[in-house]
């Protein structure tokens, strides 16, 4: 991914609050995302799509769960950038992650071995 392509996702408020917010918690799914953040589930679909086509989320089915984690092919300085977006702005998701925790019947996450 070339650096341009980067920062126009990372520009756009919902698509960086997703990004930093998968980063932060490994894997969430849609609804999720939409709890946390306060936008609407076909809102955060489309930018999921985005983002997922860009490289820069993957995703699994798990039953009839879909969860979304940062791609494992996205290049070491991309992922570097976030690492260090969420280091240096703790509170920077504080009401996201705060809706989250407050979320009901989240999906239960199951461990799996990706060897």
């Amino acid at each position: 991914m070339e650096a341009i392509q980067l920062y126009k996702h990372l520009g756009e408020e919902t698509r960086l609050r997703i990004l930093l917010l998968i980063a932060a918690e490994d894997e969430l799914c849609v609804c999720e995302l939409t709890a946390a953040t306060g936008e609407s589930q076909p809102k955060i679909s489309r930018h999921l799509g985005l983002l997922r086509q860009a490289g820069l989320l993957e995703d699994e089915r798990r039953g009839k769960w879909v969860f979304y984690r940062i791609g494992r092919d996205v290049d070491a300085w991309a992922w570097e950038i976030l690492a260090t977006t969420l280091k240096s702005n703790p509170d920077c998701l504080a009401q996201d992650q705060k809706r989250l925790a407050a979320m009901g019947s989240r999906p239960k996450r199951m461990r799996h071995c990706s060897a």
